[in-house]
């Protein structure tokens, strides 16, 4: 029997898009394996740099880390990579405190910066 593909979230604010990317590319043979979603802009930068398919929903601001939310809901997320800044205002900050609530609620992991995307994307791997 096969494992189920492990299905993960790409989000980053605009000033962390390029850490996400260089997060993607150095972790792609890992991606691959899996099913890619992510909000628009940075889906788009994702698999433009990896080549690999991902799933993109709305920009974040006009919806997309709502619709994220929706899947975890829904059991569709094992993992949400978001880089988020902690030091920037945002005008749809309520969407993103939304969002780490509803992960935290539904038990699904959430990693907010390279350090802790790694250590939980070595451990989705490890078994």
């Amino acid at each position: 029997m096969t494992k189920p593909r492990k299905r993960l979230a790409l989000i980053a604010h605009d000033n962390l898009k390029p850490a996400l990317v260089a997060w993607a590319k150095r972790h792609r043979d890992a991606l691959s394996s899996c099913e890619l979603m992510a909000t628009g802009t940075s889906g788009a930068r994702v698999e433009e740099a990896t080549g690999l398919p991902v799933h993109k929903f709305r920009s974040g601001p006009l919806g997309g880390d709502q619709q994220i939310g929706a899947k975890v809901c829904e059991g569709e997320v094992d993992l949400v990579v978001f880089f988020w800044d902690p030091m920037s205002p945002h005008p749809h900050d309520v969407d993103v405190k939304a969002l780490l609530r509803i992960a935290a609620l539904y038990n699904v992991p959430i990693a907010c910066n390279p350090a802790s995307a790694d250590l939980m994307v070595d451990a989705f791997f490890a078994s």
